[in-house]
């Protein structure tokens, strides 16, 4: 395989750290794994989010122990759930991670779903409406970038009315901290995904499109971008990719079902999960996203035993892209 140029990152087991059948005894686990990736050269680590609806590790708690185990490697959440939030509380927690990592971390973000039960209770339990989370991430987008840049804010929204209203800290970073917006190539919502990544975001984060539908939502950010006068070049695409490592292909799927079944409740993606098997399917796939645009690819392990997979993958995968 032709070597290609993509930064790769791993999502860390907060959730899966929960599906054991007894309750974890500390996070060692995952501060671990996150030195383990620093040191083989990984470009990223990341952190899922939910409240009730999939427990996990609180995100931002666990970015600031990583950042103070870590030196080097970039802080992701893929994705954060901003609008279960306040956006001055959580503009905060931001600039107080940033400030710890030294300007290490980005922000993944989406709407989250609202699909099932369990959802849409997470959503009645914060007092906020379902329907509502997509205008109060927009919102919130807008607002903490401001606040991130060390900004006075004045924002008449509907759902929140600031102000003049200042945050310290602030961001290391001078453009604030990054915030990646989720767009998907299939969804009825597409467009409104690619419009307010246009606007607002600082690149994209996709979870389960098709090389070719990844390749063509890039493109269609891009081109929105540019034309709201925009620098696209600065905008980063990131692919987050679902795999199991195992020369066995069946024990791969077995292991990477029933660890899905376990995390979401239900098997909602189907075929667009995967590869599970051999490393070399992996890595072509991760090749494929790559040719497509995507410059930094998010590499979850549907499996009971991360560490395992890691050490597979560190092995097996990343070197063909570093």
């Amino acid at each position: 395989m032709p070597k290609t140029k993509v930064k790769l990152g791993i999502l860390l087991p907060t959730r899966g750290l929960l599906l054991a059948d007894t309750p974890p005894c500390n996070a060692n686990l995952v501060l671990d794994l996150a030195q383990k990736a620093e040191e083989a050269g990984l470009d990223s680590v990341w952190v899922g989010d939910s409240l009730t609806a999939k427990p996990r590790l609180e995100p931002l708690s666990i970015l600031a122990a990583i950042a103070a185990r870590t030196s080097r490697v970039r802080l992701g959440t893929a994705v954060l759930l901003m609008a279960l939030r306040h956006p001055l509380l959580l503009a905060q927690t931001l600039g107080t991670v940033d400030l710890i990592s030294q300007g290490r971390l980005l922000i993944a973000a989406g709407t989250g779903g609202a699909f099932n039960d369990e959802q849409k209770q997470e959503w009645q339990s914060v007092g906020v409406k379902a329907s509502q989370r997509a205008r109060r991430l927009e919102e919130m987008v807008q607002i903490i970038k401001g606040l991130n840049r060390g900004e006075r804010v004045s924002f008449p929204g509907r759902h929140f009315d600031l102000d003049s209203v200042s945050m310290r800290p602030q961001s290391v970073q001078a453009g604030g901290v990054p915030i990646l917006l989720a767009c998907h190539g299939r969804f009825q919502v597409r467009e409104a995904q690619i419009q307010r990544a246009a606007r607002w975001a600082d690149g994209i984060i996709s979870i389960s499109d098709t090389p070719e539908e990844y390749r063509q939502v890039v493109r269609d950010v891009r081109a929105l971008a540019a034309d709201l006068g925009r620098d696209a070049s600065l905008m980063e695409a990131t692919m987050y990719l679902t795999v199991n490592l195992n020369q066995d292909a069946a024990k791969a799927t077995e292991e990477a079902e029933k660890w899905l079944l376990g995390y979401y409740g239900a098997n909602i993606w189907g075929s667009r999960w995967g590869p599970f098997g051999d490393p070399s399917q992996v890595k072509e796939r991760i090749g494929e996203y790559a040719e497509a645009g995507a410059e930094t690819v998010i590499v979850r392990f549907a499996s009971f035993e991360p560490e395992k997979q890691l050490d597979t993958f560190l092995d097996k995968v990343a070197p063909v892209f570093q």
